[in-house]
């Protein structure tokens, strides 16, 4: 079976403005070096449908999702918090972005697919039951595992998260669901300045000191998260696939390369095989430098791929 790969076209429209770092070129990045890396044409190609409100609701409250609607300009830009700007496409955007997340679910679940990457924006693991925030609109990695567990009845659902910045949002929402386990390394103290001390049998917490290299990191995985992991025997993994840990992006501070990014992606794709039938959902979260960004989701791309 081949690797999923799902986008839609208005993710390109969501533009926060010329010196934004969540921009539309991020998309294009990751396409562009798939490529010509040889990769692009051998993935499953879908599009994104759009979410529904339904599967909003069992993570957001009706409140914040109204609000969200209401607030959507006509013309111009709207700031939903200091970081998160909404212009006359955002909304749209936001919505297939949730939308492939669910739609990748279905896929690997179904067996139309092993695994799935979705090259989506805005992103998503800030936002929380009734917040935007740190670019992210609705939580597309929760929406996922919300609808794993609500309609196809799985049971253990995990999401890890490799970001740089902790995926706050992605905690608060699941911190009192015992079904879903969450692993996260980030950069602390940093951006949102939390998550450090709130671990619990199924929030593994680990963070790392500014500058932290890939033997970090990668000490963290072996040690934090895949003993947790293996005890939680997922049925479906889900990954938040920041990729601004990079040591080539300014907006991290921490030290990974490329080889990281694959090597957890193997270790990720090894526990899914042994307990989840192979089945995985990575959605993009952050990465702002193009190059490293590219680069680093097309080595990601190759282990899910096998290619």
């Amino acid at each position: 079976m081949q690797t999923a790969y799902l986008t839609h076209p208005v993710c390109l429209k969501h533009d926060m403005g010329a010196e934004h770092p969540e921009c539309p070129a991020r998309i294009h990045a990751i396409e562009d070096q798939l490529i010509a890396s040889g990769l692009f044409h051998y993935l499953a190609h879908f599009d994104a449908p759009k979410v529904t409100r339904e599967q909003l609701l069992r993570v957001h409250q009706a409140s914040y999702v109204d609000s969200v609607f209401e607030r959507a300009p006509e013309t111009g830009r709207v700031e939903l918090d200091g970081d998160t700007l909404m212009n006359p496409y955002t909304l749209d955007a936001a919505l297939h972005a949730a939308g492939a997340a669910v739609r990748a679910v279905d896929l690997v679940m179904s067996g139309q697919a092993e695994n799935a990457f979705c090259n989506i924006r805005p992103p998503g693991h800030h936002a929380g039951p009734a917040s935007a925030a740190g670019f992210c609109i609705f939580n597309n990695v929760a929406i996922a595992a919300a609808h794993a567990l609500e309609q196809h009845g799985l049971q253990r659902v995990a999401i890890v998260d490799f970001d740089v910045h902790h995926g706050d949002g992605t905690e608060a929402i699941f911190r009192n669901e015992p079904r879903v386990m969450l692993c996260s390394t980030f950069r602390h103290p940093y951006y949102p300045y939390c998550g450090a001390d709130s671990s619990n049998s199924h929030i593994i917490n680990v963070p790392l000191a500014a500058g932290s290299s890939g033997v970090d990191f990668q000490a963290a995985v072996t040690q934090h998260w895949l003993p947790a992991l293996a005890a939680f025997s997922p049925q479906l993994l889900i990954i938040s696939a920041g990729f601004d840990a990079h040591r080539e992006d300014d907006m991290g501070g921490l030290a990974l390369r490329e080889a990281d990014y694959a090597w957890v992606t193997g270790q990720l794709k090894t526990l899914a095989e042994q307990h989840a039938a192979q089945r995985i959902v990575s959605v993009l979260e952050g990465g702002y430098s193009l190059s490293a960004l590219g680069r680093s989701v097309t080595a990601h791309i190759r282990e899910l791929s096998g290619l």
